[in-house]
């Protein structure tokens, strides 16, 4: 896919990053980005795999949307998750995991250089910002026609299941993602995403605007029991992008705190 950046980027310095898609192909299609929220801490081949799960949907089983592109979004330092390694760095794997797999999918450092904690309402009203008030919108490769982006949230079955907790997500929040941008869900093993939709009230009464995806091939590669690897001393190898391996071992992440103190 053809993206063109709207803002240089150089991650050494750890600047803004955000690209846009250059033309959309088909007229009959809504052009569509989607966007990955999440600590990423490291990234995983399952990542990964969402948004080509949600690829194969788009271009086989729908004839409403035509993909585009697929934006990572790094949670910032200020989320206080165990276990998340710095924003820069988390940021620099997801941009070493793409760079070397994906010619489609991107990685925006917006969120992960907030100083506070930013709610994914507000993420997703970012990349609107970016893509369709500052940016412009979108142009037809064959008519010319500008068109608005359609943007959505790609999330696998655990995140859609802490939507339920009580505290967690503010209803008005919950009403704005699915609401006004729309959910792609990625089925996770043991998730029942389907009777979540069922038994959630804003889920409901949007249903229209999620679009539920199953895995084909099951994959329960987690963050979690990856820094737990690399704090045993255990092979992470084929569980997520080599150049990612070389920085969590060049960098010393997630090795016990007496190691190390980034973890």
């Amino acid at each position: 896919m053809n993206c063109q950046p709207i803002l240089l980027t150089d991650l050494t310095s750890f600047k803004e990053t955000c690209y846009q898609p250059s033309w959309y192909i088909d007229d009959t299609k809504i052009p569509l980005v989607l966007v990955a929220c999440g600590s990423f801490s490291p990234i995983t081949y399952l990542h990964l795999r969402m948004f080509e799960m949600a690829q194969d949907h788009f271009k086989n089983r729908t004839d409403e949307y035509e993909l585009l592109a697929g934006y990572y979004s790094p949670v910032s330092d200020f989320y206080n998750k165990e276990g998340l390694a710095k924003a820069e760095d988390r940021v620099k794997m997801c941009q070493l995991a793409v760079e070397t797999t994906s010619d489609w999918l991107m990685v925006d450092s917006w969120e992960a250089r907030q100083t506070t904690y930013q709610r994914t309402a507000v993420v997703l009203d970012h990349f609107n910002n970016e893509l369709n008030t500052m940016g412009g919108g979108i142009s037809s490769s064959s008519s010319g026609e500008k068109r608005n982006i359609r943007i959505m949230l790609l999330a696998g079955g655990d995140l859609i299941a802490s939507f339920g907790h009580p505290g967690v997500w503010t209803p008005e929040d919950l009403h704005h993602i699915v609401g006004d941008y729309g959910c792609v869900i990625i089925e996770r093993t043991g998730t029942d995403v389907y009777g979540f939709l069922l038994s959630h009230d804003v889920f409901y009464q949007h249903r229209m605007n999620v679009t539920v995806i199953k895995q084909l091939i099951h994959n329960d590669i987690s963050s979690t029991k990856i820094r737990l690897f690399v704090k045993r001393g255990m092979s992470i190898k084929y569980l997520l992008p080599n150049p990612v391996i070389d920085f969590i071992h060049t960098h010393g992440l997630y090795l016990p705190p007496t190691n190390n103190n980034n973890t």
